[in-house]
């Protein structure tokens, strides 16, 4: 990048400036990142004197897509954007949408309850009390359909963030594009069934893991083939960051689900380039700016470096890591709220910033409650502020050749490799997981975390300095009507009344068989959906077969 005579001679006078900078009054905070990392006083010339521009950096969709998968970036278009949305009854839900699109929202994300998140239909005993409180209640087919009332889906893109019962889930959305006249192949948007992940920070699964690894390449197969513009896993390093890692611990764990879901594919007899365009990614945006957008530029290069050189993907398609990003919610605070609302602003910038294909932005209520109209509103208009008045998004990546970025990134990519190398040490993603490597690595920083708040090295406003004594909140706070649970109690029973439960019970039959081989389970768990069985129902049948799973105790 830089000629040796000119690099030696700024190196001479950086070592004057130091000499200076060492009298001047030294700041009287910690200057380290989120991730705990130490940042120097300023970066010049000669921390990036060992990048080769056409093998680090290049131009935005080249190769290693350092500075952006496409040429254009978003020139060409900006950004989707989303808001994470989902609320008691499906009707609620519905409503919600029509809200959101009407002011501007370009896709959607669906946030499903608890009870369906874990495979329990809403009349369960184990349901009780969180029917439709985290999101929305889905038992069957009849839901997903009230969802998309009015909604072509052939018109929008849609993000659901299911993992454990994905398949039953995406099965579901395509049996209501069935019934619009949409065809599969005319569908977009992704689900997130990332179940490795489940097992690392979120702890939301069903089945050991190598059954719901089958599941996952069976998801990946069938749309292959049937629902081509779907993104089938979007491997997630955003529950990861929010159980306390690091952003490296984020980017190189991510990363590694992200590969043992490749080796997954392949070992199942796929070939790579015909699944790996439809892997898509989801990353948090934390506070620290200038370290995050370092982690989606690495992020890239790793990912485009690896597909093409370990696991020899031929398409261009197969190298591009396309993501989803979410600002942190373990960021925002119920003391002072409104302050999320500027929280939330940088964090969406330093994604823009960071080249995200799709963002959602949180809501400044929701450490209290479900986001009410008007705060999802303001979260949503930040994204639109960012788009259209800030100017950010009129040239390409614009803070590449930044000597603390480019120095910043290039330190991203070195930590995630130590962490790729330790994982493959221990045996792999799968082995790490049961031995609880991940866990205790995200355990030990989100102490190291807590300590630096707690002894005030690091500064969380409204937190541990700036308080306000005697804070009264005044934002209004949405609560579900304890009536949502008994509606959709009732609604699944009136279904399991009304059906064809003859065909219901032919089809779980077969389902089981199908289970018990090796054949995909998708052509199966459709026939299931398309006659009204439940998730429950389905879950139950997989259950009988796979089993369930129990994490061991971590010492």
């Amino acid at each position: 990048m830089f000629d040796k005579d000119k690099l030696k001679k700024i190196e001479e006078e950086k070592r004057k400036w130091e000499e200076v900078y060492k009298t001047c009054k030294a700041p009287n905070r910690r200057c380290i990142t989120v991730s705990g990392e130490e940042v120097n006083p300023l970066y010049s010339p000669p921390d990036i004197a060992k990048i080769d521009f056409s093998k680090d950096i290049a131009f935005p969709g080249e190769f290693p897509y350092t500075r952006g998968i496409r040429t254009n970036m978003y020139r060409g278009r900006l950004w989707t954007m989303r808001q994470f949305s989902g609320m008691g009854t499906p009707r609620q839900t519905n409503e919600r949408y029509h809200f959101l699109l009407q002011r501007g929202q370009t896709g959607l994300s669906v946030a499903f309850d608890l009870p369906t998140l874990m495979g329990y239909d809403s009349d369960h005993p184990r349901s009780l009390g969180e029917v439709g409180v985290c999101g929305v209640a889905v038992d069957s087919l009849k839901d997903m359909e009230i969802i998309f009332d009015g909604i072509s889906l052939d018109k929008i893109s849609t993000s659901m963030t299911i993992n454990a019962p994905a398949s039953i889930l995406f099965a579901m959305y395509i049996a209501v594009g069935e019934k619009q006249g949409i065809s599969s192949e005319k569908l977009t948007g992704t689900i997130q069934n990332d179940i490795l992940k489940e097992y690392i920070a979120q702890k939301e699964w069903i089945f050991p893991p190598l059954p719901h690894m089958r599941l996952i390449t069976d998801v990946m197969a069938f749309s292959s083939q049937h629902v081509p513009k779907w993104n089938t896993i979007s491997i997630s390093g955003y529950h990861i960051r929010e159980a306390g890692a690091t952003a490296v611990q984020e980017l190189a764990f991510t990363l590694a689900d992200g590969f043992a879901y490749v080796e997954a594919g392949i070992k199942a007899g796929l070939d790579v380039d015909d699944f790996a365009p439809r892997l898509s990614f989801f990353f948090n945006s934390h506070l620290d700016f200038f370290e995050e957008i370092a982690k989606y530029r690495a992020a890239r290069r790793i990912w485009a470096r690896h597909m093409r050189e370990r696991y020899k993907a031929k398409k261009e398609e197969s190298w591009l890591l396309r993501f989803h990003t979410q600002t942190a919610g373990c960021s925002l605070t119920a003391q002072q709220p409104e302050n999320n609302i500027a929280r939330t602003a940088f964090e969406a910038l330093a994604a823009v910033l960071g080249g995200t294909q799709s963002l959602h932005t949180n809501s400044m209520d929701e450490t209290w409650a479900l986001p009410s109209e008007k705060a999802v509103q303001i979260a949503l208009r930040t994204q639109q502020l960012i788009a259209f008045e800030t100017g950010v998004a009129n040239t390409i990546d614009p803070l590449a050749g930044s000597y603390y970025v480019e120095s910043l990134t290039n330190k991203m990519e070195e930590e995630a490799d130590k962490y790729f190398a330790e994982i493959e040490r221990r045996g792999g993603v799968l082995k790490g997981i049961e031995e609880g490597y991940f866990q205790r690595e995200i355990a030990e920083a989100a102490y190291r975390y807590q300590k630096e708040i707690e002894s005030k090295d690091r500064i969380v406003v409204g937190i541990n300095d700036f308080l306000i004594q005697d804070e009264k909140i005044e934002i209004p706070i949405l609560k579900i009507d304890p009536e949502v649970e008994r509606e959709q109690v009732q609604a699944v029973k009136k279904v399991k009344a009304e059906r064809d439960n003859d065909k219901v019970k032919r089809s779980l039959e077969h389902l089981k068989k199908v289970v018990q081989g090796t054949s995909n389970t998708m052509p199966a768990i459709l026939e299931c959906i398309r006659c009204y069985a439940t998730e429950g129902e389905i879950v139950e049948v997989m259950k009988s077969v796979f089993g369930e799973y129990v994490e061991p105790p971590l010492i």
